[in-house]
C-alpha cells in the first residue's frame, strides 16, 4: 500500500492566477455597485443618526420621515455618487487584497475560520486606502439637509482640497478607517465563511441554493457591523467635522480616543 502524504501546497499556473485576479476584480465591481444601489437609503439614515446634533431627531423613523418631508424621497440617495463612482475600485481592491491575503496566510486553499478572519483583517487594512476618501465625501454629502448652502459632490471635493489639502482634506479620517476596517472585514469574512460552510455541508453533495448564498452574505454583513459599529460612529463624526482632527496617536490621547470620550460624555455608551 502506498503511503498517504500530507496535503501539499500547489502553485497555480500564471494564467490561472491572472484569471482569478480578473474574476475578483469583476466580482468586486458588480457586487459593490449592487451594494450601493440597494443600501444607500439605509446608509443615509445611519449616517444622519450618527452625526446629527443632539435633539435634532427623535429616532431613526423620525430621520426618515423628516428627510422625505423636507428634502424629498431622493434625498435618501444623497451622497450616492461618491461610492457609486468609487465602489468598483474599492471592492475590486478589497476582493483582490482578500484573495492575496488568503494566499499569504496559508499556501493551502482550505483555510480555517480563524485564518479567514486574519486574511479579512489584512484585506480591510489595505481597503482603507480607497474606502476612506470615498466614504468621507459620501458622509459630507449626507450631512447636508437641503439648505441653500448645499453643494454638489464636485464642490465638496474641491473645497476639501483647497482648504485642507490631501492629508487633512481628501484623506481625513484615514487612520480611524484603517482601525475600523480591520475588525470589520475579519468579522465579515469569518461570518460569511462560517454560514456558507454550514450550508455547503447541509446540502452536500448538491449545490448550495441561491437563498443560502444570500443568507450567508447577510450574516457576513451582520458580523461586519457587530465587529466595528462603535468605530464607524467615530469615523463618521470625524469625517463630517468642520475642522480636521488635531494631531496625536490614536492609542494615547489621539483624535480617535478623544472623539470616543466626547461621544460617551454626550450620550453615553
Amino acid at each position: 500500500m502506498s503511503e498517504i502524504t500530507p496535503l501539499q501546497p500547489y502553485p497555480e499556473p500564471p494564467s490561472k492566477q491572472r484569471n482569478n485576479n480578473a474574476i475578483e476584480l469583476i466580482s468586486g465591481s458588480i457586487g459593490g455597485a449592487s451594494q450601493v444601489l440597494t443600501g444607500q437609503p439605509l446608509d443615509t439614515l445611519k449616517t444622519r443618526a450618527q452625526t446629527a446634533p443632539k435633539g435634532q431627531f427623535k429616532n431613526t423613523l423620525d430621520i426618515f420621515t423628516t428627510t422625505v418631508k423636507n428634502e424629498g424621497f431622493l434625498a435618501l440617495y444623497k451622497g450616492m455618487l461618491s461610492p457609486l463612482l468609487g465602489i468598483a475600485a474599492v471592492n475590486s481592491l478589497l476582493f483582490t487584497a482578500y484573495g492575496a491575503s488568503r494566499r499569504i496566510v496559508s499556501p493551502y486553499p482550505d483555510l480555517s475560520i480563524g485564518q479567514v478572519a486574519v486574511a479579512g483583517s489584512m484585506a480591510g487594512a489595505v481597503n482603507a486606502v480607497l474606502a476612506s476618501p470615498v466614504e468621507m465625501f459620501k458622509i459630507r454629502m449626507q450631512g447636508q439637509y437641503g439648505g441653500a448652502g448645499d453643494k454638489r459632490l464636485s464642490a465638496v471635493v474641491g473645497d476639501m482640497w483647497r482648504e485642507y489639502g490631501f492629508r487633512n482634506g481628501i484623506m481625513r479620517g484615514y487612520w480611524v478607517t484603517v482601525i475600523r476596517e480591520i475588525p470589520a472585514y475579519a468579522g465579515f469574512y469569518a461570518g460569511y465563511e462560517t454560514s456558507k460552510r454550514f450550508f455547503a455541508k447541509k446540502y452536500s453533495p448538491h449545490a448550495v441554493p441561491v437563498w443560502a448564498v444570500l443568507t450567508s452574505g447577510a450574516l457576513g454583513g451582520v458580523s461586519y457591523w457587530l465587529a466595528c459599529y462603535p468605530l464607524d460612529v467615530i469615523k463618521s463624526r470625524v469625517q463630517l467635522a468642520k475642522q480636521p482632527p488635531s494631531k496625536g496617536g490614536w492609542l494615547s490621547g489621539g483624535y480617535v480616543a478623544r472623539e470616543f470620550r466626547t461621544i460617551v460624555q454626550e450620550g453615553g455608551a
